[in-house]
């Protein structure tokens, strides 16, 4: 009796992890929009952070038996090949609240520049990252002089926390799952998945399972593209607020708390912001800063424990000079207002992007986070008469 409740236990792991896999791949799945979620701003063509010319996203995601869920997202500011070829971007950060790692942004406070691409992955994981994103610079790289190689010893590793539905102290991230998150990264697919995917594959927001989502703004009187990629792990199930409606507090309302996921605000949020707006770098710290009201909106409030941790870039190119100096345009201050705005508003779509995206999952020591369901979200949307037609 025993050995076929565990076998039929095995089949049902199995088919939920091969529709998990499946799921990640559907170009087909429904975005927030989808479901007739109403966001302000004009989004860009595929309403994703690639809508930014220049910048590539590759992910590797790790599934694997009853206790891995996790994974690596790779960001290239410019494209691989810019990267390789030691074209840095100017960039800036911000801490909304600091408990979390985002490697290599003391340089960046010092020089303004970003020269590396960006790896998002879980805590336990920032290491293994670190190290094999300069060994993959290496690999790629045998006949760079080493003073340039020097430009990437710094590599910028952000991470949030897995840890309940992920094996994270098996330290389940390699050196192949960097390299292949790095190698895959394209910026031509219009699909960038989002949910269950890359860093997000273990990751939970507002008592719902969530991880990777994008979005973009585009702001016509300027011409420039604002896009935005998070990895969001962090709220309160009683705190979400979409489209200004309490849908935390509802859903409570409606369905039992029956969730194995703690009632507590712990968790973070990496929130990359790229435009194509020539911004300096304390221009683009301004931006920065823009991320928390995205949060706030949605009912974030930064919690003690929570690491939400923002980076900005430029992708202008700023590589060419003469002799030693080099002369660069920049947006006017009393100009940026449309991109602080974009901001937010790419920043609070990408989050529930996630979140829509995302499918339940079940993990380590038989974790499982529900994903939020569409037909509750639009019946609540509806009540409040805050759904698109």
């Amino acid at each position: 009796m025993s050995s076929s409740i565990i076998n039929v236990r095995q089949i049902l792991l199995l088919f939920y992890i091969f529709n998990t896999i499946a799921y990640a791949s559907d170009p087909k799945k429904p975005r927030a929009r989808d479901l007739g979620i109403p966001f302000n701003g004009i989004p860009g063509k595929y309403n994703s952070i690639i809508d930014v010319p220049g910048v590539e996203v590759g992910f590797s995601t790790i599934i694997k038996g009853d206790s891995i869920r996790t994974g690596v997202t790779a960001i290239f500011p410019r494209g691989a090949s810019k990267v390789l070829q030691n074209q840095p971007c100017f960039a800036n950060w911000f801490s909304l609240n600091g408990n979390g790692e985002m490697t290599g942004i003391h340089w960046i406070t010092e020089s303004g520049f970003l020269t590396t691409p960006i790896l998002i992955t879980n805590t336990n994981s920032i290491g293994i990252c670190h190290d094999s994103l300069f060994k993959w610079y290496l690999t790629r790289n045998v006949s760079t002089p080493m003073v340039n190689i020097f430009n990437v010893s710094l590599p910028v590793v952000a991470e949030t926390y897995d840890g309940l539905l992920n094996d994270i102290n098996g330290f389940h991230v390699k050196q192949e799952h960097v390299f292949e998150a790095l190698d895959n990264s394209k910026g031509s697919d219009p699909i960038i998945p989002e949910g269950n995917v890359g860093g997000g594959t273990g990751m939970i927001s507002f008592g719902f399972k969530a991880g990777t989502g994008t979005s973009s703004r585009f702001i016509e009187n300027l011409n420039y593209t604002v896009g935005v990629l998070v990895q969001s792990n962090f709220g309160r199930k009683s705190q979400l607020i979409i489209a200004g409606v309490p849908v935390g507090e509802e859903i409570l309302k409606i369905e039992k708390n029956n969730t194995m996921v703690p009632d507590k605000d712990m968790g973070s949020i990496i929130v990359i912001i790229a435009t194509d707006a020539p911004l300096l770098p304390h221009q683009l710290k301004r931006l920065t800063h823009r991320a928390s009201l995205g949060i706030g909106k949605l009912g974030g409030i930064g919690g003690d424990s929570s690491g939400d941790i923002f980076l900005a870039f430029s992708t202008v190119d700023i590589s060419d000079k003469t002799s030693t100096t080099k002369t660069v345009e920049f947006l006017l201050n009393d100009e940026i207002n449309p991109l602080f705005e974009a901001t937010i508003q790419c920043v609070e779509e990408a989050i529930v992007n996630a979140m829509v995206a995302a499918e339940t999952m079940i993990g380590h020591n038989g974790f499982k986070v529900d994903a939020i369901s569409h037909e509750t979200l639009i019946k609540i949307l509806k009540k409040y008469n805050k759904l698109n037609d």
